[in-house]
């Protein structure tokens, strides 16, 4: 609801701006947004399918004599890139915070408020500079319409204001990752090798694609233990392929580790087990 209201918001101002039509544009109040924290303060890792659902907690401060129905008001947090005056991307909840009165004054109410962004791959996201840190911001945006047109009059009033800069949050893309040890059975003595491939998520496609030159750990975790030790190194090819040889020694189980990098999650293959005769 409040992404479409924003949406009308901003559309109506600029083609009354393109048309050179005067604007009636009514006046939007002074909130205050402090305090936000976005995903607890963690890094927003999104895939290509499942939205993510991301917790926002934050401290608005209101004048006390303004209502916020959530009907033909709203008021909450958004993340956006760019500026507040030019959003390259921007996202914010579809649904109303609930919000506890912890202050008051003649003139204002202070609010905690906890919300919920949804990110959806396929449609918050799209290209790959939406995988950086983007700024947090406060909204507030109201429309008045009668578009009852029996008595040959239509009205719109909007107002709408942002205040930037109030944190920011990070988004990275999910990675994927793989092994496979081969061959299996393995004598003794004899060379293994590991295989895998890396790949992270492309918002512009809706699918996991190859990382390549990229490197990641190989590492070896002993039947019968739970620790993994590293192993060596390897670099990822065309596709995001992995590839090591090592030396049969005794049953475990191998796994590739990719740290992450700052536009892509870190990720840990499931470790696949050997069989050393």
């Amino acid at each position: 609801m409040r992404k479409l209201a924003i949406g009308t918001v901003v559309c109506g101002a600029l083609a009354l701006s393109a048309l050179a039509v005067p604007a009636a544009q009514a006046a939007t109040p002074d909130l205050a947004f402090a305090d936000v924290v976005v995903n607890n303060g963690k890094t927003i890792v999104v895939g290509t399918t499942s939205a993510v659902t991301v917790p926002v907690t934050y401290t608005l401060t209101r004048p006390a004599d303004l209502t916020i129905d959530y009907k033909n008001n709203a008021a909450g947090v958004l993340l956006y890139r760019g500026s507040l005056a030019s959003f390259d991307n921007e996202i914010e909840s579809d649904a109303s915070p609930a919000c506890t009165t912890t202050a008051t004054t003649d003139t204002t109410v202070t609010e905690s408020c906890s919300d919920t962004l949804h990110v959806d791959p396929s449609y918050d996201l799209f290209e790959a500079a939406d995988a950086t840190t983007w700024k947090v911001g406060g909204f507030y945006g109201q429309t008045d319409s009668d578009l009852d047109d029996s008595d040959d009059k239509i009205s719109f009033e909007y107002g709408f204001a942002a205040w930037g800069n109030k944190g920011t949050a990070k988004v990275q893309r999910a990675a994927k990752l793989t092994a496979n040890a081969s061959p299996e059975p393995v004598k003794k003595g004899r060379t293994i090798t590991v295989s895998g491939k890396l790949t992270r998520a492309n918002w512009e496609t809706g699918s996991y694609t190859g990382y390549v030159s990229q490197k990641a750990t190989l590492q070896f975790r002993a039947k019968g233990s739970d620790t993994y030790s590293t192993v060596k190194t390897a670099t990822s090819s065309t596709g995001g392929l992995l590839k090591s040889t090592v030396t049969a020694s005794k049953d475990g189980y191998y796994r590739y580790v990719f740290a992450g990098t700052t536009t892509t999650a870190a990720a840990k293959a499931t470790g696949d087990y050997i069989d050393v005769q």
